[in-house]
């Protein structure tokens, strides 16, 4: 099935151009050029996938991804012409996915939306069986996440990220093979983006995050999924 993307960017000949090479792979696109406009084709055409700028009039890209997580899962890569760590940090913290920084090549755009739909895709359909560890249940056939009975909202790649932790409970992994596991091999970022998205696990899956039940810290190395008896 042909994905779609929506790609919001308030400069038209660059989301001409990222429309030209996503058509090109064999995508459908949708422009939108604000924040505004971006939320009304968002309801309109459902797309699997958006490329959302954060300068952006009307609404910027920041307020965008925040109210499309408010109810939606669906991957964001956000578009920035800024180096400043903090608006990457802020982008992972509000739920995107990924980032890319511009000036960007198509070909970059290319890698990261195909990476990003394969992984999003990944744990969809094979009848997987279900993953349990305490009051958490996993099923990596819906994308579905239930915590004492009840559904959790994650993004897909905090989704990604809770399945390579919970199907080896007890396994310790450094940054960087969460990294590669999670956001590929191709992925520009630092090893904080796998902080960030650890943080926002336990904000939603904690009762306290500050004392963690599933996911907990080895100093200096990385993270491990505490084993847990069904209930």
């Amino acid at each position: 099935m042909t994905a779609r993307i929506l790609v919001v960017d308030d400069e038209r000949p660059i989301a001409e151009i990222l429309k030209y090479n996503l058509e090109r792979e064999g995508y459908e696109v949708v422009l939108a050029f604000d924040g505004e406009e971006a939320l009304e084709r968002l309801e309109e055409k459902e797309p699997d996938l958006i490329l959302l700028d954060i300068m952006l009039p009307k609404k910027d890209g920041f307020a965008v991804c925040r109210e499309i997580r408010a109810h939606k899962e669906i991957p964001i890569i956000m578009l920035t012409a800024k180096e400043s760590e903090l608006d990457k940090v802020l982008g992972l913290e509000l739920g995107a996915d990924d980032y890319v920084t511009k000036p960007f090549s198509a070909r970059e755009v290319m890698a990261r939306v195909k990476a990003t739909l394969r992984r999003t895709r990944a744990f969809v359909g094979g009848g997987q069986k279900k993953w349990r560890q305490g009051d958490l249940l996993v099923d990596p056939e819906t994308m579905q996440v239930f915590n004492r009975g009840r559904p959790v909202d994650l993004t897909p790649k905090e989704f990604d990220l809770l399945a390579v932790l919970i199907q080896r409970p007890g396994r310790l992994f450094n940054r960087q093979q969460l990294l590669n596991s999670v956001w590929g091999y191709d992925f520009y970022g630092d090893e904080r983006t796998v902080d960030v998205t650890i943080r926002r696990l336990r904000e939603k899956l904690e009762l306290n995050p500050a004392e963690p039940e599933y996911i907990h810290t080895k100093r200096g190395v990385g993270y491990y999924f505490r084993q847990k008896h069904p209930f």
